[in-house]
């Protein structure tokens, strides 16, 4: 079985998609799935234009926000160049990580795509995707339309975006499927190894870690009234900021530890992230929107609960009392600093945690039961 890989950028980037193109098609190889590399796809220059045209003109004259990604002309003209690719190789389905390449794609082979939302999930759910022009949101939802129509398999990251091809695009549920996504550091880390790190991890001092690069929309002002609460309520509480800077309308407290953007895609990045994680008690990023976060399998792989909110698919990576816990996105500070601080009092319980956190990386939050999982669905076509 060969798959045709699609991508509209460089599909080994690892810059790309939060290094999500490249670590599916990594899983993939590990699964002994040949592949042949589709993209990046071009933009002809008069589509450049076109959309830079439309562009202008929904901010301009509607104060709206134009989206390229499911315009009909531009697709099109990706379903063109994959088409061209695969009359030159042979494969026996065409594999996408995003569904829009392929909604207008003819083709012998079965289609499949992996996602992690649908657009009507998206939209006014994201910044990026609110207060889009009139065209953008029909193209949106044609795009999704036609791709769930014509797909064989339709695999998303998350319940929360299944549910959205059901409920809002009628999708034949059978075709529709979930498999989360693996971690993005590579941890060999064995269990023995990582209760070693859990039992390394003070017991008088909270580590919090704060992985993300929009402050607000990950909830980094939550994070730090938090730490500020617990500090206030006499636990003495770290939060190290990585990917952004702290907004606060106050001075950084000694307490706030902002280390700026710490890039994955060099060896000293990823080591470093991995300390921080190793040595943290818990993730917390309680995001306003969150398709899945693919940080919370990372979290797990270390041993680390996270604190989240049930926003987007963040409930299929994050599980109460297995691997961290969930707030309603209008959750008082206070229930934050409970949970934490009844686990500090009772620190035999937040070990268990912690080691429970590992398992459910171990189990099901990792690329290897990811790739067998999509391999066996694969076979199944």
């Amino acid at each position: 079985m060969k798959l045709a890989y699609v991508t509209n950028y460089s599909p080994l980037e690892i810059k790309n998609w939060s290094g999500l193109s490249y670590y599916i098609a990594q899983t993939l190889n590990h699964q002994s799935i040949p592949l042949e590399y589709i993209g990046p796809l071009k933009d002809k220059f008069f589509l450049k234009a076109v959309r830079k045209g439309k562009r202008h003109y929904n901010e301009f004259f509607h104060g709206k926000t134009y989206l390229k990604d499911p315009e009909p002309i531009i697709l099109k003209e990706y379903a063109k160049q994959v088409s061209q690719k695969l009359s030159e190789v042979k494969t026996d389905v065409v594999f996408s990580i995003t569904p829009n390449p392929i909604a207008y794609l003819e083709c012998n082979q079965p289609t499949v795509f992996w996602a992690d939302s649908t657009f009507a999930a998206l939209v006014d759910f994201y910044p990026h995707y609110s207060n889009l022009c009139r065209e953008t949101i029909e193209h949106g939802h044609l795009t999704e339309n036609l791709v769930l129509q014509k797909c064989k398999l339709a695999i998303y990251a998350s319940e929360w975006a299944a549910r959205s091809a059901v409920e809002d695009y009628n999708a034949d549920p059978s075709k529709v499927k979930v498999v989360p996504f693996g971690a993005n550091l590579e941890n060999y880390q064995s269990v023995d190894e990582v209760k070693d790190l859990i039992e390394s991890r003070p017991s008088n001092k909270c580590n919090l870690l704060f992985l993300g690069v929009d402050w607000f929309r990950k909830g980094g002002d939550i994070a730090f009234e938090v730490t500020k609460a617990l500090n206030q309520s006499g636990l003495n509480t770290e939060l190290t900021v990585v990917g952004c800077q702290p907004i606060i309308d106050e001075p950084l407290p000694s307490y706030v530890k902002p280390l700026g953007f710490i890039s994955k895609s060099t060896v000293e990045g990823k080591q470093k992230i991995s300390q921080l994680l190793a040595e943290s008690h818990f993730l917390i990023l309680p995001s306003r929107a969150e398709c899945f976060g693919v940080v919370f399998c990372e979290a797990s792989s270390f041993g680390v609960p996270s604190l989240a909110t049930k926003a987007g698919g963040i409930p299929t990576a994050v599980t109460d009392d297995v691997n961290g816990k969930l707030f309603a996105l209008d959750a008082n500070i206070s229930e934050y600093c409970k949970y934490i601080s009844d686990l500090f009092v009772n620190y035999s319980e937040y070990k268990k945690l912690a080691l429970s956190s590992f398992h459910e990386y171990q189990s099901r939050l990792n690329w290897a039961v990811a790739g067998q999982t999509v391999k066996n669905l694969l076979r199944n076509l």
